[in-house]
């Protein structure tokens, strides 16, 4: 039995990617909230914030958050307004090996800027968008127990740096 792992970060950090990559890698189920929550309500999220708001949004992922981390062996992928929400950060601060990726404003828009399927960064000057919003979140995403700069390293020695501090907390 492991220990899940949850990623926590802003849009385009590299959650899935990575996670992706490091679930295969420590043999865990990599789980994205958001894909699952499109999947149980059989649409997009950009949808569900036009048909139902981003309040209910909110209240599938804070449910299902929930859900995840009673379970072990995960690696959870989540959204990256997760973090706004005082329960959702305590119930993975409890439950998890956190870690939270990071990137400078300018990598996030590199990698961002072509997307259709994120509501929130819908504006006509996107680059300010994302540095305020993440000025908004920054200390949300500061509860990690490691932070790693995802354009600032390599994607194996990311995962690597990763899988090094998880091992070590595993252990302890």
């Amino acid at each position: 039995m492991k220990k899940s792992i949850a990623l926590i970060g802003f849009m385009g950090t590299g959650k899935t990617t990575l996670g992706k990559r490091l679930a295969r890698k420590l043999g865990l189920e990599f789980v994205d909230t958001d894909q699952l929550i499109e999947m149980r309500q059989g649409k997009k999220i950009s949808e569900i914030f036009a048909d139902e708001g981003e309040a209910a949004f909110r209240q599938m992922e804070r449910e299902l958050l929930g859900e995840l981390c009673a379970r072990d062996n995960l690696l959870i992928s989540t959204g990256g307004g997760i973090v706004l929400d005082a329960r959702n950060r305590e119930c993975l601060k409890n439950n998890t090996f956190l870690v939270t990726l990071t990137a400078r404003p300018g990598s996030i828009y590199n990698r961002v800027k072509n997307g259709k399927n994120r509501p929130l960064l819908e504006s006509d000057d996107l680059y300010k968008r994302i540095v305020t919003m993440m000025a908004k979140r920054k200390k949300f995403y500061a509860i990690g127990h490691l932070v790693v700069k995802t354009d600032t390293m390599s994607e194996g020695k990311t995962i690597a740096k990763i899988t090094e501090a998880y091992e070590k907390f595993c252990e302890a």
